[in-house]
């Protein structure tokens, strides 16, 4: 089968020349699967050419681990960088972790959330089962939210969930429980955005194809647009990174559902797409916060917004640009609002660019989890030839 790919009128953005390119790596530590502390940041056996920084690369490194595998990130407007740790290939000590300037990670909001075993099952609400996504709100509030799924293996019965926490007293304020009718056994709640005006959050759901909307003042959540085709991926497409197809460790190729979303700055549009694939598509969120909607109702409000990269992660700045983690390519690449596809920046380090925060200073912060490189991606082989990271760039003014 082909290999489909669109052709994008992509120029640059801007130079970059200047910036300071800062290496914290030998500085950074992590625990490792068996709940040790890791430092450094050496290249693995399977290594064979750990890629290396271009000359003008405007990103710099805000902390590196060779494992556990980072996938989320989230900044407050005082600073603060917020890292989570699925419970994927590996078992981190700190699935969700604050990072420190020196590269350390320390649990949150305690060591006590982080724990999951047969001590605490009976309490799945009040620990981290599978975080998938951290995200800082206008308010400064830090949400967590945790699909529960372990080994992308099925939802842990009273597990899935948003959580909440007040950064100044680093404790949980509110937990929203999803019954089984909006989190399925086979969901995978991937991403969430706030909306601290009308007080909505709005969540993509990958392993079936949804999305979830959730009332954050009675904690009610409904899943709408289910199967919807904006919701699934394109069968069709052989979307590669590294120039190599995802196949499991049973050889069957990846296809990814609504995966990437991201809210307009005037909170009047919500964006997603599925990850394989190459559309992009938002509603107005005042459809999704009308319940008396049917699917079809809002179907019919769906915009398709033409051909874009296939990317992970998304994000929107002041001047609707729609920012995008383009990992065929180890790129960022931005949507202007005309619809123009802009390179950002591309650097091999960008190994599966993954989900960006914004932070103080104008700064774009982004992850890269080399997904693609994972045991569960790469036919059960783990080939991981460079640490994960957190980067952070300056973004045009």
């Amino acid at each position: 089968m082909f290999c489909i790919k669109p052709h994008f009128a992509a120029r640059p953005l801007l130079s970059f020349t200047g910036f300071a390119l800062v290496l914290l790596a030998s500085a950074c530590s992590s625990p490792d699967s068996n709940g040790r502390a890791t430092t450094g940041v050496s290249a693995d056996s399977t290594a064979t050419a750990t890629p290396q920084a271009p000359a003008n690369s405007p990103l710099q490194v805000v902390a590196a681990f060779r494992e556990p595998q980072i996938v989320g990130v989230a900044v407050l407007p005082d600073g603060r960088v917020f890292g989570d740790f699925p419970r994927w290939d590996n078992n981190p000590v700190n699935p969700v972790a604050e990072i420190g300037t020196d590269g350390s990670v320390k649990p949150y909001p305690d060591a006590n959330w982080c724990i999951w075993n047969e001590t605490v099952r009976n309490e799945p609400q009040k620990h981290w089962i599978c975080p998938q996504s951290v995200y800082a709100d206008k308010a400064g509030m830090l949400w967590v939210l945790d699909p529960a799924s372990p080994g992308l293996k099925g939802t842990v019965p009273g597990g899935p969930k948003l959580v909440k926490i007040d950064p100044a007293t680093n404790k949980a304020v509110q937990t929203i429980s999803f019954p089984e009718s909006v989190a399925a056994r086979k969901s995978y709640l991937n991403d969430v955005r706030i909306d601290t005006q009308n007080n909505f959050a709005y969540i993509t759901e990958s392993g079936i194809g949804a999305l979830v909307v959730v009332d954050l003042k009675s904690g009610k959540a409904r899943k709408v647009l289910e199967k919807h085709p904006s919701m699934l991926a394109d069968t069709t497409l052989n979307i590669k990174a590294d120039g190599q197809l995802l196949r499991d460790p049973m050889g069957k190729q990846a296809a990814f559902n609504a995966d990437g979303i991201a809210l307009s700055q005037d909170l009047q549009y919500l964006y997603w797409k599925p990850l394989t694939s190459y559309k992009l598509y938002r509603i107005k969120t005042e459809a999704l916060r009308n319940a008396a909607l049917t699917d079809a109702q809002l179907g019919q409000q769906i915009e398709d917004l033409g051909k874009v990269p296939a990317c992970d992660g998304m994000e929107i700045d002041a001047a609707n640009n729609l920012y995008m983690t383009t990992f065929e390519d180890h790129s960022i690449k931005r949507r202007t609002p005309d619809g123009k596809i802009e390179m950002v920046v591309q650097d091999p380090r960008l190994e599966w660019p993954d989900t960006f925060a914004f932070g103080p200073g104008a700064m774009l912060y982004v992850t890269n989890s080399a997904i693609h490189k994972t045991p569960t991606w790469n036919k059960g082989v783990g080939k991981q030839d460079q640490p994960y990271h957190i980067f952070k760039m300056k973004l045009a003014q």
